[in-house]
């Protein structure tokens, strides 16, 4: 072989030079789209001085009920559409694992026992005699035959040299798919607790709301039996007797809807627990003892660390990126290196003897010309970064969006109870002055009815909103993430200046 002469060489070092350029420029930056027109600097309803208290990992446990803390755990434990979300983060790792595989040769062995066989005929030569020719009109054949063996060991190995950064952009991809199902996970966990302690408070609200009913059946049955004596000895007319019969059927409607609320309220509990729910009881029967754990958000730039939903839509865009690399690279030169070694032989006794071994080793590369579905796919990847970079911009706004909501949600809801209890304070004094003149004659019937109806209607108002306090808690619990915080490593977008942003190309 004759020695490369100083031009190959130069040759030789810029085509390297090239190569590692190329190989360089192929894993671009995923496009960085945090702006501050959709980062605020601080949240509208949160009070002035107030000190951020972000959600702890067992957030539910500040509410003070053992019982609402076990059916949590047995909902992360026994919850169906969790187990189904943990598959999809195990079918993403197995994808990543099919996606790494093209950075590693292949090889392929291959044992072969074969038997060949021919068979030659030819016409027999002499004399015959005419009579025997004519009778027969044929030549008699005789044949040969012939068989041979041949056994062979094969080893095969190809590798795709990754030179553009194809095969390493589709593992990204891969990567950032399973960080996106992962972060899927856990912000389905994070809604099903959510659900769980809504649930769970709605039960005991209804159950509340059913006492009330039953109280008020109760007290207006006392003043029942007070109308009729008063009815039968003449003292008070039959309207007085029809009109509190109303009101007890009124009353009394509203049990069966309120129950089978409950009943529905329960279901859906047991569901989110993964248990039939002809078994599934719930011992409290009511929130008294249900205590309003404290939280409020920091900077609104730390949210962003804090949603495993936002974290999901980052790790999708990323993917979506890191296909659009991948399909970039693909308009490139693909390169390979092949190999084949192994024995033949006539005989198995002599198959591994040195004679018998045979090798080629070759390298290829393919230049695609023209291709319609490679022009397809970059254009359907850069189309589909584009649709992810709105869906990330609009998970942080939702994100925000949320927070605010339900920082409104606490302080109004906590604004109305106050005045509702207030309001049944003085309700209930109403009553019982209504009632005491009603005996002794002093107010009318009409009086005692529009106190009582007061009174039921702020202790049932009381019970729901003090109900959609506590579910109000609930969500800014999890509009602030539940405790959860993404690790820096995951990150892909960072809050920048316009220098940095998003500028879409082909």
């Amino acid at each position: 072989m004759s020695k490369a002469g100083p031009g190959h060489a130069r040759l030789l070092a810029f085509l390297l030079a090239i190569s590692a350029l190329a190989l360089v420029s192929c894993a671009t930056r995923v496009p960085q789209v945090l702006t501050s027109q959709i980062v605020p600097e601080t949240f509208i309803a949160k009070s002035a001085g107030a000190t951020p208290v972000w959600p702890s990992e067992d957030w539910w446990q500040g509410f003070g009920s053992p019982e609402l803390s076990q059916l949590i755990r047995a909902a992360q434990e026994s919850n169906h559409d969790l187990a189904a979300a943990s598959a999809r983060v195990m079918e993403a790792r197995a994808l990543t694992l099919i996606a790494r595989s093209s950075l590693f040769p292949k090889l392929d062995v291959q044992l072969q026992a074969q038997r060949a066989g021919s068979r030659a005929s030819s016409t027999a030569s002499g004399s015959s005699t005419p009579s025997s020719t004519l009778s027969s009109g044929l030549s008699t054949p005789s044949s040969g035959r012939s068989t041979a063996d041949v056994f062979g060991a094969d080893a095969v190995a190809s590798y795709g040299l990754d030179v553009w950064g194809l095969a390493r952009a589709n593992l990204r991809a891969a990567r950032e798919s399973v960080k996106a199902k992962r972060f899927a996970q856990q912000a389905l966990a994070l809604s099903i607790t959510a659900n769980v302690a809504n649930g769970y408070f709605s039960v005991l609200a209804l159950r509340e709301r059913i006492a009330i009913a039953n109280e008020d059946i109760t007290a207006i049955n006392g003043i029942l039996e007070i109308i009729k004596l008063r009815v039968s000895t003449g003292t008070s007319s039959h309207l007085d007797l029809a009109r509190e019969q109303a009101q007890v059927e009124s009353v009394e409607s509203q049990l069966p809807l309120l129950e089978q609320q409950e009943l529905e309220a329960r279901v859906t509990l047991a569901v989110l627990l993964g248990r039939p729910p002809e078994a599934f009881e719930i011992t409290a029967q009511n929130s008294e003892d249900i205590r309003l754990p404290a939280v409020m958000p920091g900077l609104p730039s730390e949210l962003l660390l804090r949603r495993p939903d936002v974290a999901q839509a980052e790790a999708d865009l990323a993917s979506a990126h890191a296909n659009l690399d991948a399909a970039r690279a693909a308009f490139l030169p693909q390169f390979s290196l092949t190999g084949d070694a192994g024995f033949a032989s006539a005989a198995a006794s002599t198959l591994l003897h040195g004679p018998s071994f045979i090798w080629d080793a070759g390298a290829h590369l393919v230049q695609t010309i023209f291709d319609g579905t490679l022009i397809g796919r970059k254009s359907l990847a850069y189309a589909t970064q584009r649709e992810l970079v709105a869906d990330y911009q609009s998970a942080v706004l939702v994100a925000y969006a949320d927070v605010e909501r339900a920082l409104g949600q606490v302080s109004k809801n906590s604004e109305a109870v106050d005045h509702l209890r207030r309001e049944v304070d003085a309700a209930r004094e109403a009553f019982g002055i209504a009632q005491l003149q009603y005996r002794e004659g002093a107010a009318d019937l009409l009086t005692v009815l529009q106190a009582q109806q007061t009174l039921f209607a702020a202790r049932d108002q009381l019970a729901q909103t003090e109900l959609a306090r506590m579910q109000a808690i609930v969500h800014l619990f999890a509009a602030l993430g539940g405790g959860w915080s993404e690790s820096p490593r995951d990150r892909t977008q960072l809050l920048g200046p316009p220098t940095q942003l998003f500028r879409p190309s082909r």
